[in-house]
């Protein structure tokens, strides 16, 4: 299996697992990114639905924008280019279209950054390189965890999107509500397609880089006024 990843050993391997583990103590588990509105709306209301909402993003939103950042992240961190981690980074913070949707990327990069310095997986350059990317994003964090951990970046990335589409199904088993054997039919359906937008996101030119996505923007910014809810976007 390491090999089929790239990796260089089993021990990177479970590095890997660790940082797109849903126990990763970021607070992931709190946020929807708009789903728990469009439940709310009945938009998604049952496994068919969830799937069909969580894919479209899956297909047409996050490899153009989310992980097309990333991508870009973790190369950047490789390289040492601190003056491009700062500008990607302010970039993808600037692409949130709601507060809710910049908040939790602010909230979960801080809680990931810090997380690295505690475990000391940054390194000389990496820690002179966070301060220029305050507020830091997930993205701007993850790569520079990845890094840490000495994790290439094309595994990262699937890593970070595995991670991604893992969370989006935990939510939609939470509010739809969906059984167990249904999040898991999710995630072998969707999960399919994760390697796909890993290429688009590897591939697409920097000036094509967006994270323009109107139905998302409306589901996250009708959640910020939403009566009742479990989740913070």
């Amino acid at each position: 299996m390491s090999e089929s990843l790239g990796l260089d050993s089993n021990l990177a391997l479970l590095r890997l697992l660790q940082l797109a583990s849903p126990a990763l103590p970021i607070g992931a588990y709190s946020y929807s990114q708009g789903l728990e509105a469009v439940v709310a709306e009945g938009f998604v209301h049952d496994e068919e639905s969830a799937g069909r909402w969580i894919g479209e993003l899956l297909d047409c939103v996050v490899p153009t924008g989310e992980a097309a950042f990333l991508w870009r992240l973790l190369n950047a961190v490789e390289r040492g280019d601190c003056s491009a981690c700062a500008l990607w980074n302010a970039r993808f913070r600037a692409s949130r279209e709601t507060a809710e949707l910049r908040a939790e990327t602010e909230q979960m990069g801080g809680s990931l950054a810090k997380l690295a310095l505690e475990l000391e997986l940054l390194d000389g350059a990496a820690r002179e390189m966070l301060p220029r990317l305050q507020p830091v994003s997930l993205p701007a964090a993850f790569a520079l965890a990845a890094h840490g951990f000495a994790l290439p970046s094309g595994p990262a990335l699937i890593a970070y999107l595995w991670s991604w589409l893992e969370n989006q199904v935990i939510a939609a088993i939470k509010t739809v509500p969906l059984g167990q054997v249904s999040g898991q039919r999710l995630l072998k359906r969707l999960g399919v397609r994760v390697q796909t937008a890993a290429a688009i996101a590897m591939t697409i030119d920097d000036d094509d880089v967006t994270a323009f996505a109107p139905g998302l923007a409306l589901a996250s910014s009708r959640h910020e006024t939403q009566y009742t809810r479990l989740f913070r976007s």
